[in-house]
């Protein structure tokens, strides 16, 4: 055999159809293979494979027979939708995923290549962390990991994106907490610090996969920023989000066709101001057709994240639901708009606030979820955003949920904007009046009727109009011109602010 046929032999050796036995066990559990994978995130023929001729190091007793073909992880280079990325596939039909020695020096060379090349980090993990043949050796597994260290590097510089599909516990999750965006598969995909057998070592609960980690489970916890029925689903997710961003910071956002809304966003706004109505419809009416791509639905929805197209430029609405808690704030939802507010600014995606809040959800609740910190860190992150910023008030601004909010000239919003049904001010008039007045109209002959009279004459003063005659909104607009002059302002202001003149190294987040 030349020495050419050996290496194409080797390389073969490691692709699916050697390991036909192997791939129909994954099939059955109803997953792709590792590289079938990544066949269908990478646009066709774009794959270029690195670390393929990989084995095992075999240095631990009882591993001398151990067949670990590329150690358990695909890795390599390729593009997504023409843009180059690079891509690490865990393989679940080697060892369950875990990695030896050489499959770490693989994950770091990833990091090392989105690092040096200025490209997004693609994660598709099933299976994995360190095999634990070999982590049973304090020769080796001294010296630590230093894939951590780089994925903090990259975290702000590049996209990092994880798609969980299969077990996750442990090692994956550790992955998968330092990604941008998480994306899992129901029935198949779980995350958590640790695994059933180990949970009930450790503690004595006896709970389920499922129960402790599953896909649905992460996504109301915030942990998952998406769950989908599919691995195609799954992948094709990462594509769609990696379509929002650049490929790093330093570059300019991608640009795409503009699709006019197919709604009016007036016809979704009640008349009366205590209606509920699905904010979502109003994102709709204001961003391009069929571009809405909603994080994190299942976690906080008192409020919405989502990323969208306004004439074809990528943006991100943080917007108050007044389905879920009226759209006032409480802790998870000021750390999922937070989070996703850093995100944003890490990527120089401008952000639009679309404002109908009642306030932060006080009680004992808020205390015991520290929401007086909890709600710091979106007014943290917001101060230090140097991304173009609008807010558009719908119906209520009230305290200083309304301040969270981006609203009037808080954080310098490049344009301030309110409905006519906007309603602007400390707190309810209802429940200002009832406080702050509560002996005069105790020591009125007609209680009831002074508090009306009360409560009508500050309403008349709650307007926005008067907010703009304060010149604290640009103007009043009705819902049929907002998104024309959302674009004009988009189309005008500049895609960085200049950085504050202080010089510091580092902001204290308050969580």
């Amino acid at each position: 055999m030349t020495p050419v046929d050996e290496l194409r032999r080797r390389r073969a050796a490691a692709l699916d159809d050697a390991r036909a036995d192997a791939i129909a066990r994954q099939h059955a559990l109803g997953k792709d293979s590792a590289r079938e994978r990544i066949t269908h995130l990478l646009d066709e023929g774009t794959f270029r494979e690195f670390g393929g001729l990989v084995d095992a190091v075999r240095s631990a007793p009882g591993e001398e027979q151990l067949h670990a073909p590329a150690d358990g992880v695909v890795t390599g280079t390729g593009q997504v939708d023409g843009r180059p990325v690079v891509v690490m596939s865990f393989d679940f039909t080697v060892y369950g995923g875990s990695n030896g020695t050489i499959g770490g020096l693989k994950v770091a060379r990833c990091c090392e290549r989105a690092m040096r090349d200025g490209t997004p980090l693609v994660m598709l993990l099933d299976g994995g962390g360190h095999r634990i043949q070999e982590g049973l050796d304090s020769h080796h597994f001294a010296h630590g990991f230093t894939v951590f260290q780089q994925m903090v590097e990259l975290s702000g510089f590049v996209p990092v994106v994880a798609a969980m599909l299969g077990p996750g516990f442990a090692g994956p999750s550790n992955f998968a907490a330092l990604a941008d965006f998480v994306v899992m598969v129901r029935g198949t995909a779980t995350m958590g610090i640790a695994g059933p057998a180990l949970v009930r070592a450790a503690t004595g609960e006896r709970i389920s996969s499922e129960e402790l980690g599953g896909a649905d489970v992460q996504a109301r916890l915030g942990v998952a920023d998406l769950a989908v029925d599919t691995e195609a689903e799954a992948l094709d997710s990462l594509r769609v989000y990696l379509g929002f961003l650049p490929s790093r910071a330093d570059q300019e956002l991608p640009l795409d066709e503009p699709r006019a809304p197919v709604t009016d966003p007036g016809g979704v706004m009640p008349e009366g101001a205590a209606t509920a109505y699905d904010v979502r419809d109003v994102v709709g009416a204001l961003a391009d057709a069929d571009t809405v791509f909603e994080l994190r639905a299942e976690h906080a929805p008192n409020v919405v994240t989502a990323l969208v197209r306004l004439d074809g430029r990528p943006v991100g609405v943080v917007a108050n639901q007044p389905l879920h808690l009226g759209g006032s704030l409480d802790s998870p939802a000021c750390e999922k708009a937070a989070h996703f507010v850093s995100v944003c600014d890490a990527f120089g995606v401008p952000l639009l606030f679309l404002i109908d809040v009642p306030g932060f959800l006080v009680g004992s609740e808020s205390a015991r979820t520290q929401l007086a910190r909890r709600s710091g860190r979106l007014l943290f992150e917001l101060g230090q955003a140097t991304v173009p910023r609008f807010s558009v008030v719908l119906r209520k601004g009230y305290g200083a949920a309304y301040i969270a909010m981006c609203g009037g000239r808080s954080f310098s919003a490049d344009l301030a904007l309110a409905w006519p049904t906007a309603e602007i001010c400390a707190m309810s008039v209802d429940g200002a009046v009832d406080v702050a007045y509560r002996r005069d109209i105790a020591a009125a002959p007609d209680p009831a009727a002074r508090r009306a009279e009360l409560v009508s004459g500050f309403r008349q003063r709650v307007d926005p109009i008067l907010a703009a005659q304060g010149f604290g909104v640009d103007d009043v607009v009705e819902p049929a011109e907002t998104r024309s002059a959302l674009i004009d302002a988009l189309s005008r202001a500049p895609q960085r602010r200049t950085a504050a003149a202080v010089t510091k190294r580092h902001g204290i987040s308050p969580i």
